[in-house]
């Protein structure tokens, strides 16, 4: 009898397949149906990410799910922010303190920092795809003078969906960003912009040979501002989008994230418009 060899995950060198135990520290209500954990391992273990990877986080009992990274690069704890849409993100939603949890990763491709340095930067963000991208906000932040002008332009549902907002108005204030906020529905007492978020995009004076977009958010979003984009004369290679599909075994060889040619697990989350753009324009893929 052979034995099929154990998927080694080749940035951690650990086994792709067996998650770490771990034990959630801090747990922290951000919208009416989104949580942040903090997350601490049990016995110390080399652990790196870079901004826009993701792991598999497991509800013990209930099963696993894949969830991005949305704290600091570089700190001690890793920090998710879920929303509960259905049982096994409910059930990590609804761990508290010192309750265990597993975790598989890092997994995929991340934001292209290395490649936006130098350059400016647009941030799209549509509901909990702010998560995705909050660790590469923190890295620019943390190394702002190697990049040109950052935008971020964050659209939610109502008011009350925003995240991280103590976070979004010290970067407004402190000005290292320029921080644009959008929501499709609000009452009379909220005193920001109301519509889709491409409405946005009229705050950014783009030189197009200079800046590089990366967009999370609904598929449908990313779309309509890819295309905004596009038309302003911005390349589609210049423009990367994470991609959100049905993740189950992170390793690329189960086939449930599989859009046309690519594993979003194996292959992204992270993707150029140029790669991508062609595969969401097509019906039922």
């Amino acid at each position: 009898m052979s034995l099929k060899p154990t998927a080694i995950d080749a940035r951690s060198g650990a086994p792709a397949d067996v998650p770490k135990l771990c034990y959630v520290r801090k747990r922290r209500h951000d919208a009416p149906d989104a949580w942040t954990l903090e997350i601490e391992f049990a016995e110390s273990v080399p652990f790196s990410y870079t901004p826009g990877q993701f792991n598999m986080l497991t509800a013990f009992g209930v099963g696993e799910s894949a969830i991005s990274i949305s704290g600091p690069p570089g700190q001690g704890r890793l920090i998710h922010t879920i929303r509960d849409v259905g049982p096994v993100s409910h059930a990590l939603t609804r761990l508290a303190p010192n309750d265990p949890v597993g975790v598989r990763g890092p997994f995929g491709v991340g934001w292209p920092m290395a490649t936006a340095e130098g350059q400016d930067v647009v941030i799209v963000a549509g509901g909990l795809g702010l998560a995705p991208l909050r660790p590469a906000i923190y890295h620019i932040l943390s190394r702002r003078e190697h990049f040109g002008d950052v935008w971020l332009l964050y659209g939610a549902r109502r008011p009350e969906d925003i995240l991280y907002r103590s976070e979004i108005e010290e970067w407004r204030k402190k000005g290292h960003i320029d921080v644009n906020i959008t929501v499709d529905h609000a009452g009379m007492d909220w005193p920001g912009h109301v519509g889709v978020v491409t409405g946005l995009l009229s705050h950014v004076n783009m030189d197009v040979s200079r800046t590089i977009a990366m967009l999370c958010g609904p598929e449908v979003m990313m779309r309509f501002v890819a295309a905004s984009l596009t038309e302003k004369g911005l390349g589609v290679g210049r423009i990367f989008l994470s991609m959100e599909r049905n993740m189950k075994c992170a390793i690329g060889h189960c086939g449930h994230c599989q859009l046309g040619p690519a594993f979003i697990c194996r292959d992204g989350p992270v993707f150029t418009f140029e790669r991508m753009g062609p595969l969401m324009s097509v019906k039922e893929l």
